[in-house]
């Protein structure tokens, strides 16, 4: 354990109150961090009470009259998977996966062709290599790319975040004319096995947001832990 990493000084803030990405009538509120660096031991530390990445800054809601939210994680050395999951393996048998630290432009290609069909009506669109970086790219602990290939083409990218004790998936795109595939499940299958195979402890899923639909997939992925105000607790609900 780094202890100097426990006695780091960090300053939070807290965000404006504005309207919801993700339910509609809702007000969003974030407790913020945003450093210049930040040892992955107390970034770490972060995940483990709530918090996630976006870009370089580090967030947390904190909204006034909602706790849809829920931090989510898996212990990957426990995961079981389902026969659905099993079906989704062998759909994509043909199918390689690799690990790079390089962001190339056939990466953001992708994620402009995945925004523009798939979330066009979201916060993220219009897609720019801007925007996308701004998302995803953080100076202070250089992001992992999961890729998905069929034969020489791309088909999915899990941006991901490799820890001492996890990884933290941040975010996963992929092939829009290929959606038959289940690609963001193979994606989040793929770096349960790479957490595994790295010795982590955990696989970190981000917020499981019961409410809503696109973001309400995360529990098929079991056994699962919840962080709630008694701490990380394993949770069967459907």
């Amino acid at each position: 354990m780094n202890s100097n990493a426990s006695k780091t000084p960090i300053a939070i803030g807290i965000s404006q109150i504005f309207p919801c990405s993700y339910l509609d009538g809702q007000q969003e509120q974030l407790l913020v961090i945003q450093e210049e660096t930040l040892d992955p031991i107390l970034f770490e530390r972060l995940l483990a009470i709530g918090f996630r990445r976006s870009g370089s800054a580090i967030y947390k809601p904190r909204c006034p009259r909602c706790s849809a939210c829920q931090p989510i994680r898996l212990p990957v050395r426990e995961f079981i998977v389902s026969k659905r999951q099993k079906r989704t393996l062998a759909m994509n048998r043909d199918l390689t996966w690799r690990i790079t630290s390089n962001h190339t432009d056939a990466q953001y290609a992708l994620y402009e062709r995945y925004i523009q069909r798939r979330h066009f009506d979201g916060p993220m669109y219009p897609p720019s290599q801007e925007q996308y970086e701004q998302f995803l790219f953080c100076h202070w602990l250089p992001p992992t790319f999961i890729e998905v290939y069929d034969g020489d083409k791309l088909l999915a990218v899990a941006v991901t975040d490799t820890l001492p004790n996890s990884l933290s998936a941040i975010y996963s795109y992929f092939d829009p004319d290929e959606e038959h595939r289940s690609l963001g499940a193979l994606l989040i299958l793929i770096q349960c096995r790479l957490a595994k195979l790295q010795g982590k402890e955990f696989l970190y899923l981000g917020y499981q947001i019961d409410a809503n639909r696109k973001m309400s997939y995360k529990r098929l992925y079991r056994p699962y832990q919840i962080l709630t105000p008694q701490g990380w607790e394993y949770s069967q609900v459907c």
